[in-house]
């Protein structure tokens, strides 16, 4: 081999390699399903809700529904029916109707605890539902078209008022006046009062560490004390004293600012991130870790119920806490493989 065919040699090995590090790298930060969704033994579980005598109802991505009787120690799939096994929320009312949000399937519903099923979409324009609230008996939809209301004895939803046509809502919350508060996708968090002529887009205080408006919002809640607090997708908590009029971050101190839930607790709040779960008693100048045993840090939803339990979905299962500070997995009945990507969903 002469001399200038070496150093083309040379040169196409040089390239080679470097697209090899090219391609792995852009593998490596390519955006995707929700981490872990379809690379591990239990399924990933984006949303979960508690009824009557113990159930507790875990909606995965991409295996449709579990129920557990007995506090998450063995579940079964309850999801016949449900034509879309892409589960975004989960609500039980007081009078133990369950209702599921899907990805593309629109809202069903279930009257004898998940045993039978019935789509519940008359009225609705988008079928991508990310947020359901039951109160009394009127519950809310936040959908991919703004929020909706349905009441206990109608098959009927109706848009709640308008100002947020083509918005995706991804948090619901009501506080004791009536008054609703939507967290949307683009739009920030916006208000509506009873009697009002429409959604109000609230602002005020509403910043990053950067000093850039919020404007993706993933959950809402209304504390015991009338108070709102917001998660956002990358710029931590919001806290506000005053119906939203105005906002103040409280979460500098907390190490990652990908909210996925929020549950109120005795003298403070837990928080659910992107990297595990914090707690803070002092309105978030600090933020303690309460993660011993959450072997799956990426949590992807949030409760507490009513027997002082609180239960995380992660990218890998269920974990239940019974004291708020060390967790276990409960995932009994959830090994269930691999999902299929959602774009192969009809």
């Amino acid at each position: 081999m002469s001399a200038a065919d070496l150093n083309v040699s040379r040169v196409r090995i040089c390239v080679g390699m470097l697209l090899f590090v090219s391609v792995a790298a852009v593998g490596a930060h390519a955006e995707g399903p929700p981490a872990g969704a379809f690379d591990q033994s239990a399924t990933s579980v984006q949303a979960l809700a508690t009824g009557g005598n113990g159930a507790v109802y875990a909606g995965s991505f991409g295996h449709g529904l579990f129920r557990s009787l007995d506090r998450g120690g063995i579940w079964e799939p309850v999801g016949n029916g449900i034509t879309d096994p892409y589960i975004l929320s989960v609500t039980v009312t007081t009078a133990g109707i369950v209702y599921v949000g899907t990805f593309r399937g629109g809202i069903f519903r279930s009257r004898d605890e998940g045993k039978t099923w019935q789509p519940v979409n008359a009225g609705l324009k988008r079928l991508e539902v990310k947020a359901l609230m039951a109160v009394d008996e009127e519950l809310y939809a936040g959908t991919g078209d703004g929020v909706y209301r349905l009441h206990g004895s109608e098959d009927r939803w109706a848009v709640v008022t308008t100002g947020l046509d083509d918005v995706l809502v991804h948090a619901l919350a009501r506080s004791s006046d009536g008054t609703l508060y939507a967290g949307t996708s683009g739009k920030g968090i916006l208000r509506f009062k009873r009697n009002s002529s429409g959604w109000v887009r609230l602002q005020a205080g509403l910043k990053n560490h950067e000093g850039m408006i919020e404007n993706f919002i993933r959950v809402i809640v209304v504390d015991q004390e009338q108070g709102i607090m917001a998660g956002t997708f990358d710029g931590g908590v919001f806290h506000s004293a005053d119906g939203g009029q105005t906002w103040r971050g409280i979460s500098r101190a907390l190490p990652n600012d990908s909210i996925r839930g929020i549950a109120l607790v005795d003298h403070g709040v837990i928080v659910a991130t992107g990297n595990g779960i914090f707690k803070t008693v002092d309105k978030g100048k600090q933020w303690v870790p309460v993660n011993k045993g959450l072997t799956s840090p990426s949590v992807q939803s949030l409760i507490a119920s009513g027997d002082g339990r609180y239960y995380a979905g992660t990218s890998a299962g269920v974990f239940r806490s019974d004291d708020g500070l060390t967790w276990m997995a409960v995932n009994q009945g959830l090994e269930v493989g691999m999902a299929p990507p959602p774009f192969l969903f009809r």
